[in-house]
């Protein structure tokens, strides 16, 4: 610290640290779903996430364990999800979900993300790069999200549900259309005894030989966390969010 005119002056460093510390917590209604927003002072990313009613009790640690690993301002959004396979499944998969009508609001839910959560975001917080993430079914929202839209500067995809039929067809025909890919998968995730789940640890490799072709070695990683799928979420999200923001911080 140095002090001039008699005042103390931190270094910036210590007043990003700071201001990470004084996060603020905030919940707002934005076009008919309920958004949890966590800020900070002069924020750089900005972060959109699902919000499931399991995903509620660990938002805020999240936000923290990003925060202490990144050290860099951002506000993330998470936002209201009413029906986990129906807003976040992008096609019918009959060896997972028997509803017919899964795969039907999907694009509803990315529309909402684009054309009402992020607008709004943008009103209060300016135009700042976006990462949209997600675990398990919303870590394949985003996945997908990526090949719609050119909106997202990067993509955290934790345990991503790359179980889901004809994914590796669908990828290839359809690019990424962002810069950066974080995707994870629990050690124990393939090693289940239904078949359809088991094969998201084949889905999830071939996704990243598939993203070092579209992006480059640096700009995509695979990250192989210990365990099954449902341990460690708040954690293996905070994880996808801080790398994306510090690749994009390494442009």
């Amino acid at each position: 610290m140095t002090a001039i005119d008699g005042k103390i002056h931190l270094p910036e460093k210590w007043e990003i640290m700071r201001t990470m510390q004084d996060m603020n917590h905030k919940t707002s209604i934005i076009d008919g779903r309920e958004c949890n927003i966590t800020d900070s002072a002069r924020p750089q990313y900005i972060l959109i996430q699902t919000l499931g009613n399991h995903e509620r009790k660990i938002i805020d640690h999240t936000a923290e364990l990003i925060s202490d690993a990144c050290g860099v301002p951002f506000v993330l959004a998470a936002f209201q999800v009413f029906d986990w396979d129906l807003d976040l499944t992008p096609w019918h998969d009959d060896a997972i979900n028997r509803k017919p009508e899964v795969g039907t609001k999907t694009a509803d839910t990315l529309r909402y993300v684009t054309e009402s959560l992020l607008p709004a975001l943008e009103g209060t917080y300016g135009k700042l790069p976006v990462i949209l993430g997600g675990y398990s079914l919303g870590g394949l929202f985003a996945l997908w999200s990526s090949s719609q839209t050119d909106r997202f500067a990067a993509i955290a995809a934790a345990s991503p549900s790359l179980w889901i039929k004809d994914w590796m067809d669908f990828a290839e025909s359809h690019p990424v259309k962002t810069e950066k890919v974080y995707l994870s998968l629990g050690d124990r995730e393939e090693h289940v005894k239904n078949r359809a789940i088991a094969r998201v640890g084949d889905s999830v490799r071939g996704e990243y030989e598939l993203l070092k072709t579209q992006l480059g070695n640096g700009n995509c990683v695979l990250v192989w966390n210990v365990g099954g799928h449902f341990q460690d979420e708040d954690k293996r999200l905070a994880a996808a969010f801080s790398w994306c923001i510090k690749a994009l911080e390494s442009k």
